[in-house]
């Protein structure tokens, strides 16, 4: 009587076996897929390997029609860390990249050590500045997120209204500014601001 169960029992377990076996990337592939969800970390770890790939390279030369704001120039106020106020005119004859970012996004997050590659290739050349807008609550927040990351670049935030031909609300969004204020590049979306290609644009910004 035993030996007659345990023989109907086998085709059971061996169907339940092949099924786990024949459902198991889907099942790794759903659980992965709800831990990016709710995990800002591995969300952005996600975003930051499909970077790897190279398909989100920035690219001045690339002209999207659809935006309108390139080749027009911007003008807004925004703050330092110990509360001066400048407008982006006094920033003429230098390339500027703007960057608007928050902490808890995890796009902003991805591209943020290629931006930080970056401000370190160009710190030290007085032609280039680096306007890092910051949209948290609180800056106190995204300073400690920096700190924790150990990325040197400095904060800002915007003092009064953006324009919103520039900026939507969307983050990440990055600008890049020529030496006459223009905009030579608008990105709304995770981008990787470290390819060679990338550098040897904005160096090539520097020198018009």
């Amino acid at each position: 009587m035993v030996n007659k169960e345990n023989s109907k029992e086998r085709p059971r377990m061996e169907k339940l076996l092949r099924s786990i076996r024949n459902n198991a990337f889907s099942l790794i592939m759903g659980t992965a897929l709800i831990v990016m969800l709710v995990n800002s970390d591995a969300k952005s770890f996600v975003l930051r390997q499909m970077m790897l790939t190279g398909l989100f390279n920035a690219n001045i030369d690339e002209k999207d029609a659809s935006e309108k704001s390139v080749g027009t120039k911007i003008d807004f106020n925004f703050e330092d860390e110990n509360g001066t106020v400048q407008n982006t005119t006094s920033l003429r004859n230098k390339v500027v990249f703007i960057n608007f970012w928050a902490s808890w996004c995890p796009p902003c997050r991805a591209e943020f050590p290629s931006i930080e590659t970056l401000y370190l290739t160009f710190k030290d050349n007085p032609e280039v500045f680096f306007l890092v807008i910051n949209m948290d609550s609180k800056l106190s927040t995204a300073k400690a997120y920096l700190n924790k990351e150990q990325y040197s670049i400095p904060l800002y935030t915007s003092h009064g209204g953006v324009p919103k031909e520039i900026f939507s609300g969307a983050l990440p969004t990055t600008i890049v500014l020529d030496k006459d204020g223009k905009i030579r590049f608008h990105h709304t979306g995770f981008a990787n601001y470290s390819g060679d290609g990338f550098l040897r644009q904005i160096g090539e910004l520097i020198k018009e």
